[in-house]
């Protein structure tokens, strides 16, 4: 009777695994098949590097260089923000903190990625876009820096809980013995620990840039929606999800702009898909270790 349960709950656990890969392969058939009319009409070379988004004009110019900047000004800068607080959090909770308050960071820490990310743009609307603007004297506070401070929120949790646990899963002969040849405390977390952790802790990082990177509603709120290229951090900017939740609901079925909002969601699709694929490349090392 054991046996027969466990046959059966390994079927099922290789059903369920499979299909994730099949959901995933769909999306990607899905998008792929509703974007290739339209770059095989209009050019995807041209679509990736033309400069100017104006699908209702006439005649219409598709460029998402301008969104692709946006998007990824927003995300260096999130990353700028999220990677050293991140990490640094990690190492405090992992290698320093007590029991008790350590217990209590990892909790609100994961409370941190429960809050919903309008929520978040709502909160970034009325609090850190007025501070942007009046700091830095800016004519408005919707600028790429706001959206990167919001998405340096939502990536923290991401980057701390795996970071924590490449930290944490560091075997203590290493630090065993680096305290046996005297080194100190703070000696043997920078020379020994985080060298330990380094594919966990960019693994980390580059899950981080994926959350933050197809990010959509914070976004559409507080990043002035400007499709232009960014010639400062300061500037309003528009990103990829933020167009394709914005346009999708006044396009036409079918038609052009309806079919490039898709090969917007292909591009996007395939640079999450880089990121997390390389992820998991440092994360298959880390395991190794």
């Amino acid at each position: 009777m054991r046996k027969t349960i466990d046959n059966i709950m390994e079927i099922i656990i290789f059903v369920c695994g499979m299909l994730s890969v099949v959901f995933v392969v769909l999306i990607f058939a899905f998008l792929f098949k509703e974007s290739f009319t339209f770059l095989k009409d209009f050019g995807i070379v041209r679509f990736i590097i033309g400069h100017f988004w104006y699908p209702t004009s006439e005649p219409p110019s598709f460029g998402i260089f301008s969104l692709i900047m946006g998007s990824v000004l927003v995300t260096t800068g999130a990353c700028l923000i999220a990677v050293p607080i991140g990490v640094m959090t990690a190492l405090f909770i992992s290698e320093i903190a007590p029991k008790g308050v350590k217990d209590v960071l990892k909790s609100l820490v994961e409370l941190m990625a429960a809050i919903p990310s309008v929520v978040i743009g709502f909160v970034g609307m009325v609090t850190i876009v007025p501070i942007v603007k009046n700091i830095f004297n800016l004519p408005t506070g919707l600028t790429a820096f706001s959206g990167a401070m919001m998405l340096a929120f939502m990536a923290i949790p991401t980057i701390v809980t795996i970071s924590e646990d490449a930290i944490s899963s560091v075997p203590w002969q290493y630090k065993e013995g680096a305290l046996a040849l005297g080194a100190t405390k703070w000696q043997t977390i920078r020379r020994i620990v985080l060298k330990a952790a380094m594919p966990g802790i960019i693994a980390a990082i580059m899950l981080g840039i994926g959350r933050v990177i197809g990010e959509t509603m914070a976004v559409m709120m507080i990043t002035g929606n400007a499709a232009h290229i960014p010639h400062s951090i300061f500037e309003p900017v528009r990103t990829m999800t933020a167009t394709i939740a914005a346009e999708m609901g006044e396009t036409v079925r079918e038609g052009m702009h309806y079919k490039s909002l898709f090969a917007i969601g292909f591009v996007l699709f395939v640079i999450t898909f880089m990121v997390n694929f390389l992820a998991d490349l440092f994360l298959g090392k880390n395991k190794n270790l």
